[in-house]
């Protein structure tokens, strides 16, 4: 897969890109958890959801954002990486034109960024929110959450405990027009670490979700 700088609003930025031959393939973005606390693309779970939706038949870019490895510029206290995401999002689609669908995944501190571009980017017609820090951010900017999608994490997550996550769900459950669906995979902590019992149910429940979403609108 390879090795991509691409131009972000504090210069360059990093990342892995991993195109689809079909020209017309949907398209996705990945976001990595918090930088300051050793957060970069390269994340386990940055790392399989990227492949996930590859399988899945779409063209995807994982990247660091500014400051992480080879990127450019100095953290930004999420303002300045959600500029980095929407730089990614837009080199994604000047290299898939085509493409007839966009979704943005992010995990932790990357869910966050990724549910605040949503409200950014009306093209994104899904997203994948892996262990939302409900606890940690403000999540009331999503009045009205614009895109319908996943919200998915651990029953035993301490980082971001699951109570404020149902919470999260429950009011973005309110809202008409979309559907929020949500998972909790038994047992699973914040990173998902036992491969089997926890990654692999997380990813299948990915997977299936995009799979499900994806054959509602090609009916």
């Amino acid at each position: 897969m390879p090795e991509i700088i691409f131009p972000g609003p504090e210069g360059r930025l990093e990342g892995r890109f991993h195109p689809q031959s079909k020209p017309d393939a949907p398209i996705a973005i990945v976001l990595h958890p918090h930088p300051q606390f050793g957060g970069t693309m390269n994340n386990k779970v940055v790392y399989n959801l990227h492949y996930t939706f590859h399988k899945l038949g779409f063209s995807v870019l994982r990247f660091n954002f500014r400051g992480v490895g080879r990127s450019q510029g100095e953290y930004d206290q999420g303002i300045g990486e959600l500029s980095d995401a929407a730089a990614a999002l837009d080199y994604v689609q000047a290299l898939s034109q085509n493409a007839r669908h966009c979704w943005v995944a992010g995990f932790s501190f990357g869910a966050w960024i990724g549910m605040q571009l949503l409200m950014r980017r009306p093209d994104i017609t899904g997203f994948i929110s892996v262990a939302p820090p409900a606890n940690l951010y403000d999540f009331s900017f999503l009045a009205p959450c614009p895109a319908s999608g996943l919200i998915i994490n651990g029953s035993a997550d301490r980082v971001a405990p699951p109570r404020e996550t149902r919470s999260l769900v429950a009011k973005l459950q309110e809202q008409r027009g979309i559907t929020i669906t949500h998972t909790e995979i038994e047992g699973a902590d914040h990173f998902f670490k036992d491969d089997e019992r926890h990654m692999k149910p997380m990813l299948a429940a990915v997977g299936e979700y995009v799979t499900k979403r994806l054959s509602e609108t090609t009916r």
